[in-house]
């Protein structure tokens, strides 16, 4: 920015409030700008009321590829919501060997209805515990996915083999997967965990809500 001065060797200026620029910024030899991580990176979503979280609260068994009448676990977006919904991590622990083998994608969709059987509700938490503010977007482990959505697979998660033994579910799973802002879901929008076969296990997910 055109208001910082950039000193090689200078020591970091003073912080000011949220969003105003430092006058003058610590650089390394290369002219390259020198940052710390004091926090993790989703501390700030987490403090401004943005993140929150959901998962199953019991052993789920998910449907077969692309089934409308779907089990897992599914985010979704209402329809006319002022809200978009950027999924950051998703989250898979097997509690069965799959009988078969059984690729893990994440499917999506988009309908002007969006979601509107859901099932069997999952409760949504703020990442800040305690402080009231609920989440817009709606996580289900059983819903209808709309009629003629559209709806397909948009990322690979992995591949878990079948008939191999219970001792073996430590080695495989959990699996944690990071979007980094990869998928936005805006108003009428769903994402669902989809499984080739079916598959026991249970699912979560994370997600930052911001204005549209």
């Amino acid at each position: 920015m055109g208001e910082n001065v950039l000193m090689a060797g200078a020591p970091s200026g003073m912080k000011l409030p949220d969003g105003i620029p430092t006058l003058i910024e610590r650089v390394g030899q290369q002219g390259e700008r020198c940052v710390s991580q004091l926090h993790g990176k989703m501390y700030e979503q987490a403090l401004r009321l943005n993140l929150f979280h959901a998962a199953s609260q019991a052993d789920t068994t998910t449907t077969i590829a692309l089934a409308a009448t779907y089990t897992g676990f599914c985010l979704s977006n209402p329809a006319g919501n002022t809200k978009l919904l950027v999924p950051r991590q998703i989250g898979i622990a097997l509690c069965l060997a799959p009988a078969a083998e059984a690729n893990m994608a994440i499917g999506g969709g988009y309908a002007a209805a969006g979601v509107a059987t859901h099932t069997t509700a999952l409760a949504t938490y703020s990442a800040m515990l305690g402080n009231g503010v609920a989440a817009t977007g709606l996580a289900d482990a059983a819903c209808t996915l709309p009629a003629g959505a559209g709806d397909g697979l948009l990322r690979v998660i992995t591949q878990c083999f079948g008939a191999f033994t219970a001792a073996a579910l430590p080695s495989t799973t959990p699996m944690i997967l990071d979007l980094d802002g990869s998928i936005i879901i805006p108003a009428g929008g769903f994402i669902f965990i989809y499984t080739l076969t079916v598959v026991h296990g249970f699912f979560s997910m994370n997600w930052e809500e911001i204005p549209a």
